[in-house]
Order: C-alpha cells, then sequence, then structure tokens
C-alpha cells in the first residue's frame, strides 16, 4: 500500500451534476468538508472554469450563487493531499486549457521560460545547416577581420584547450585568443561547427554543451558556463 500522503492526487469525481451539490449536502460534508484541492466546472461537455479551493465544500456551492451562476452545470473535482502546489497546479491547467470563466491567469511560481534558450538554439542550428547547403567553409588562417565575429572572441584573452567525448571518443582543440576554435590545423568561429566537423555526426549540434574547458585544475566544465559566466 501507498504510503498515506506520498501521491499529490488521493481522491477524485468526475463529471457530477450540480444538483449533487442542492440535493445530497450531508453526502458533500461527508467526503468534502474541509478539504482542499483542484476543481473544474464545465457546461454540459465543454470546459468553462478552473479553480483551486481550501474548502471545496464551500467554494462549489458558492459557484451556485455568484457570478457564474447558471454558466455551468456539471463539475469535477480533485482532493490532493497537500496544499503546497495547488497554486501552480491551477497555473498549469490555466495555461493548458484557457477556460471562458476564468479572467485571469495564474503565473508560475520560479519556472524557467524556455523561449530565449529555444530561439537561440534553433538559429544557431539554422546557421550550421546553411553552411553546410552552400559550403560556407569556416577555415581561416588567419581569420579575415571583415569575417563573422566569434562568440567567444569577448570571452577568451588567451590560448583555452578544450576537449570533447562524443561516442566514446575524445576530442581535442584550443580557442585562440582571438576566439576561434583550432581543431587539426583548421579554425571555426563557432563551437558548434567545429563540434559538427569534428564527430562527423552529420546532423547539427551544440558545441557549447558538448566541448569543455578545465576551469580549475582537474575540473572540466562546458563552455556554456564560459558563457553564463560573462553574463551573457
Amino acid at each position: 500500500m501507498a504510503r498515506k500522503g506520498s501521491h499529490l492526487v488521493v481522491q477524485h469525481l468526475e463529471a457530477a451534476h450540480s444538483r449533487v451539490l442542492e440535493h445530497y449536502k450531508q453526502v458533500l460534508r461527508e467526503f468534502l468538508k474541509g478539504r482542499h484541492g483542484i476543481y473544474a466546472l464545465y457546461k454540459r461537455t465543454r470546459l468553462y472554469y478552473v479553480g483551486l479551493a481550501s474548502n471545496l465544500r464551500s467554494r462549489l456551492r458558492h459557484h451556485l450563487k455568484d457570478r457564474h451562476a447558471g454558466l455551468w452545470d456539471r463539475f469535477s473535482l480533485y482532493i490532493t493531499s497537500t496544499h503546497d502546489h495547488l497554486r501552480e497546479l491551477e497555473a498549469l491547467a490555466l495555461r493548458i486549457a484557457a477556460p471562458k470563466g476564468n479572467k485571469s491567469r495564474t503565473k508560475f511560481a520560479r519556472s524557467q521560460n524556455l523561449k530565449k534558450y529555444f530561439r537561440r538554439r534553433i538559429a544557431e542550428s539554422q546557421r550550421l545547416e546553411l553552411d553546410e547547403l552552400f559550403s560556407i567553409s569556416e577555415e581561416a588562417t588567419p581569420p579575415p577581420k571583415a569575417g563573422p565575429r566569434s562568440e567567444l572572441q569577448s570571452l577568451v584573452t588567451r590560448k583555452l584547450p578544450i576537449r570533447m567525448d562524443f561516442k566514446g571518443k575524445r576530442y581535442r582543440a584550443s580557442i585562440k585568443a582571438d576566439g576561434t576554435i583550432r581543431f587539426k590545423g583548421r579554425r571555426f568561429t563557432s563551437p558548434s561547427v567545429a563540434a559538427y566537423k569534428a564527430s562527423g555526426s552529420g546532423h547539427a549540434m551544440n558545441g557549447w554543451f558538448l566541448w569543455k574547458y578545465e576551469r580549475a585544475p582537474g575540473e572540466w566544465v562546458y563552455l556554456d558556463k564560459l558563457r553564463r559566466r560573462s553574463g551573457r
């Protein structure tokens, strides 16, 4: 048997008619008095409203006469073992379903928005794909002054050895003071292109999370740590 409190949702009731709230008060009191959780109101089968409550019985009965009265006829409820994450559960339901009856959209407390990261990664992949499609060479000895500027140029001030482990094989390269990556006599302005060329994988790669540098003796960390340290 599962330990008490080991699950978030401990009991639930779905698609009950609103008449239950009016005609079976004693039954409701038996199961719901003082219970907390998430509930949903429906107009037939269409979701109308989502909410949370520290007292489900009281809140549901209140909706029979507040601004939602007459706009719903069925309800579902989910009794939880704790109220610690009710606000996040409500926010999740509102963002996914966007019920008509909810005026506000509750925000997540500490969730990180990945849109910026995805945009950056997709842009890196697209640049790599264009390079391959049109055979744009990343080699330069030395890099032309008018050529693309490496993002690493502002992050390093001296030669920095780096390494990459991929499919059981270790690749070694170095970042020059001008920000270019040197691998087997070739120079690259992008960690992702350097990883792609070195490994011969045949698909786009994120070099910031493949190449590592030695931040401290014996401590090898991803290049992305170098970028984050600079506040980028």
